[in-house]
């Protein structure tokens, strides 16, 4: 047995039906939450969100503890990365390593159909629930700020992400 790999080695298969999946929605997006990590075994964990056209996803940001994998399933997708902006299309990939500021936002005229995924994981499907209801204007921006710690989302002012978003 490979030794690097024990922490998943009790890991059991983990299956979850579209059809079942959780979803939250605010108004630029509905999220499905496939695998939060810890639930049922997760190692991982993963959703995928289905953006509005032009629609922001996250303001910039960045993880202390957590890679953050992005695959685009259909759309295009506006990417911060540092002091960049990338445009990802259907079929593209990214991994940004922890302390990468990071945004993104469906690109300008197009949706976007994009899987997430942290690793190594810790449970974040509280935070998305969150996030929807303070996006719907049911619960306070400040419960976001003050959940920074617990869910590794470290919030950064980014000058090229605001004129990013300010020429769309």
């Amino acid at each position: 047995m490979n030794t690097e790999n024990t922490q998943f080695a009790t890991t059991k298969p983990l299956l979850t039906r579209a059809a079942t999946a959780e979803t939250t929605s605010d108004p630029s997006a509905v999220m499905t939450l496939l695998a939060d990590f810890g639930t049922d075994g997760s190692p991982v964990t993963t959703y995928r969100s289905a953006f509005t056209e032009g629609a922001v996803g996250a303001p910039a940001h960045f993880h202390t503890r957590a890679s953050e994998l992005f695959f685009v399933i259909g759309g295009r997708l506006r990417v911060l990365l540092d002091d960049k902006v990338e445009v990802l299309e259907a079929g593209d990939f990214l991994h940004v390593p922890p302390h990468t500021p990071h945004a993104f936002a469906a690109a300008t005229g197009s949706e976007a159909d994009v899987l997430f995924m942290f690793t190594p994981g810790m449970p974040r499907f509280d935070y998305l629930r969150l996030l929807g209801r303070v996006l719907r204007g049911e619960a306070s921006p400040q419960e976001i700020k003050d959940s920074s710690e617990l869910y590794d989302n470290h919030y950064v002012d980014s000058p090229v992400w605001r004129d990013e978003l300010g020429a769309s």
